[in-house]
């Protein structure tokens, strides 16, 4: 039980509340934002003492139950629930198995068929472990970098030539999005060594970084619309996918685009490009 992380974590989201999200009446002016402690204990149907505890990082471990009830309280989502019961020492209402970086080779497979989109393999904590051509073409070969330049969030906030393929206007978002899923993961497993190290030495690298992480929030990377800003084709409006393999913590990322649009275009003429930049580099280092 990390109770640091959790009373943290408690404060940010009752501030964040106001009286009328949760049916109550605002009442005499409030010196600071966001709910009283005494309100949410009684949302949560327990005592102002215990809950004020918890927010001060000391008493008893909460159960389960208490868990639950202080999740619907403070009206989190799910991946944020699933966060509470993770900084409290528990397993939230699914299981999760350790994290691999091994890719079934059926996946491979998949990955390799997908030929007129791209598509990649993410780690749960945003280590590139495997793409196809087109992938390739839109984000780089991650296999020609480093080991620790393959996770896109250590590129995004250390390289600055890594956010040139994001238009400018959708940094931020991206930043924050990246920070927010690599909290889930980290919760998820508070005792992965290497997984502790990227954040620690995220923090000590990028002051961005460390101001998002200080925030807490937390979500889970899943279905979005992104743009992508090539230097060859120019915009390409996108949807993402993201298939999830609960079984090793990896992600199936994929990119398309509409049929006839202006982005489908875009990414079939980067699919002719990028595959002669491919075979081309091939040649060069035969």
């Amino acid at each position: 039980m990390d109770r640091t992380e959790l009373a943290d974590f408690l404060r940010r989201c009752r501030t964040r509340l106001a009286p009328a999200d949760v049916g109550l009446s605002q009442g005499a002016r409030r010196r600071t934002p966001g709910l009283r402690r005494e309100e949410v204990a009684q949302l949560a149907g327990m005592s102002t003492d215990h809950y004020t505890r918890l927010e001060q990082a000391r008493g008893s471990r909460p159960s389960r139950q208490m868990l639950a009830a202080v999740a619907r309280a403070l009206r989190l989502t799910g991946d944020e629930r699933d966060h509470l019961f993770y900084l409290a020492g528990e397993e939230p209402p699914r299981n999760h198995r350790p994290s691999t970086e091994h890719v079934r080779p059926g996946l491979l497979l998949v990955l390799d068929r997908l030929t007129d989109t791209p598509a990649q393999v993410l780690s749960d904590c945003g280590d590139i472990l495997a793409q196809n051509a087109l992938a390739k073409a839109l984000h780089g070969d991650a296999s020609t970098r480093p080991e620790v330049d393959r996770n896109i969030a250590w590129r995004f906030f250390t390289d600055p030539s890594a956010r040139e393929l994001f238009p400018a206007e959708d940094r931020e978002r991206a930043a924050r999005t990246a920070v927010a899923d690599l909290r889930a993961t980290l919760a998820r497993r508070p005792d992965d060594a290497r997984l502790a190290g990227l954040v620690r030495r995220l923090r000590a690298r990028s002051e961005e970084f460390a101001a998002l992480w200080d925030t807490h929030h937390v979500a889970v990377r899943r279905a979005d619309a992104k743009r992508f800003l090539h230097p060859v084709v120019g915009l390409l409006e996108l949807d993402c996918e993201v298939l999830a393999n609960p079984e090793h913590d990896q992600r199936l990322v994929i990119y398309s685009a509409r049929p006839g649009s202006r982005a489908y275009e875009r990414l079939q003429l980067l699919r002719v490009v990028g595959l002669q930049n491919l075979r081309h580099g091939q040649a060069t280092r035969t």
